[in-house]
């Protein structure tokens, strides 16, 4: 699987947050599907619409990022 990067500073890791606030850690396909990075946990209940960056202040949209 490839992973999309931030396009402020090029990393992959992301995360998403719940309605409570809760953080999930995610990565995005090129495909922009947004995935567990944790294999065994779902995304259910998370907004997969907005991704956060966890290098730099950027979010939005999966469909945003760059390929590296």
């Amino acid at each position: 699987m490839k992973k999309m990067l931030c396009p402020q500073c090029k990393i992959a890791a992301m995360y998403v947050k719940n309605e409570s606030g809760e953080r999930r850690l995610v990565y995005v396909t090129e495909q922009a599907e947004v995935v567990p990075k944790n294999p065994e946990e779902t995304l259910e209940g998370f907004d997969v619409s907005e991704v956060f960056c966890l290098g730099c202040s950027w979010h939005g949209s999966p469909k945003k990022l760059v390929r590296y």
